[in-house]
C-alpha cells in the first residue's frame, strides 16, 4: 500500500488536491501537525472537490506518533536528496510504502532526515525553479511508485463510459 505522509502542510488547497490524488491512486493519506489550517475549511473541500469523504485519512500529533504507529519503507522527498525517486525499487516492496513531504515553507528538518539520508529524494529540474508546487509533487511520486508496480488496483479504462465510446462517434 501506498501512503502519502504530510509533515506539518501549511495550505489547505494543497491538501485539498493530495486529497484527491489518494483517492485516485487508493494510497492513504497522514497528516502530522500542527496543520496551517483546519480540515473543515471551504478551501480544502473546494480542491478536493467531492472525494475529500472517500479519503481515507489519519493526523498524528507529531511525528514521533507517526513513527511509533506506523512501520513500512519510509522514502523523503527533500532539497537534500541527491537521486531521483525512479532509482528506488518499488516493485518487489511487498511492506507499506511511505512517501514522505515536508511543509510547503520549509521542508523537512535535517534531524529527522539524517538517520534516512539513503532515503532520500529530489524531482530533477533545471535551476531555474526551486521547488514545484506541493500537491504536484505527491502527484508525480504516488505514480512514480504506481508505474513501477504496474499501477497495481487501478483501471485502464474509464469506468463510466462504453469500450467503444470513440468508435460509436
Amino acid at each position: 500500500m501506498i501512503n502519502i505522509v504530510l509533515f506539518e502542510p501549511e495550505i489547505p488547497g494543497n491538501t485539498g488536491n493530495i486529497m484527491r490524488t489518494c483517492v485516485a491512486t487508493n494510497s492513504v493519506l497522514h497528516l502530522i501537525k500542527p496543520l496551517g489550517f483546519s480540515l473543515d475549511e471551504k478551501y480544502i473541500k473546494r480542491s478536493g472537490v467531492n472525494y475529500i469523504d472517500k479519503c481515507k485519512y489519519y493526523v498524528y500529533e507529531n511525528i514521533e506518533e507517526f513513527f511509533m504507529k506506523n512501520k513500512g519503507e519510509y522514502f523523503f522527498l527533500t532539497r537534500y536528496g541527491h537521486k531521483p525517486l525512479s532509482n528506488f525499487q518499488f516493485k518487489d516492496i511487498k511492506d507499506n510504502i511511505y512517501l514522505i513531504f515536508g511543509k510547503e515553507s520549509t521542508g523537512i528538518p535535517r534531524e529527522i532526515l539524517k538517520p534516512y539520508i539513503d532515503r532520500c529524494f529530489r524531482i530533477p529540474m533545471s535551476a531555474n525553479v526551486r521547488a514545484l508546487n506541493l500537491a504536484n509533487c505527491v502527484a508525480i511520486c504516488t505514480y512514480e511508485v504506481l508505474r513501477q508496480k504496474n499501477y497495481e488496483g487501478l483501471l485502464f479504462d474509464e469506468p463510466h463510459k462504453s469500450k467503444t465510446f470513440i468508435e460509436d462517434a
